[in-house]
């Protein structure tokens, strides 16, 4: 009776730690994933900057962000909604160019939009959202 319960807690714990192996390999492949997704939209954001700015006045502009935002290149993804913020403020009128590409060119890759044109409309259609449900669809 001793040794059936000990063959019963043993393969308990032994389906436990498979699963729980399977569960951290989802998470790692996910990580992965999102971490592939986020350097994506960085090298469209990356290089829709070099296209019009050129290679020095992109660093400007991500030192602009690193210093007044505390945004890194590496987060430009994930916190989205203060690179428009910190674009706006650096670029001003000019943003909503760079914006416009950076969405053209991100829907040119995923497919995120349809036909529809980037536009300025209310607060909730603003470049962050819009790159938010870019990402989301990605």
């Amino acid at each position: 009776m001793l040794f059936f319960v000990f063959l019963c807690l043993t393969v308990q714990r032994q389906h436990l730690l498979n699963r729980n192996r399977c569960d951290t390999v989802a998470v790692t492949t996910l990580d992965t994933l999102r971490r592939k997704k986020e350097d994506q939209i960085f090298k469209i954001i990356d290089k829709v900057l070099k296209q019009v700015f050129g290679e020095e006045a992109t660093l400007f502009i991500y030192k602009y962000l690193e210093q007044h935002y505390s945004l890194r290149q590496s987060e430009f993804s994930e916190r989205i909604d203060v690179f428009a913020k910190g674009l706006e403020e650096c670029l001003s009128s000019g943003a909503f160019a760079v914006e416009s590409k950076i969405l053209e060119d991100l829907s040119a890759i995923y497919g995120s939009f349809s036909e529809a044109r980037f536009e300025r409309k209310p607060e909730r259609y603003d470049f962050a959202s819009q790159m938010k449900i870019a990402m989301r669809r990605a």
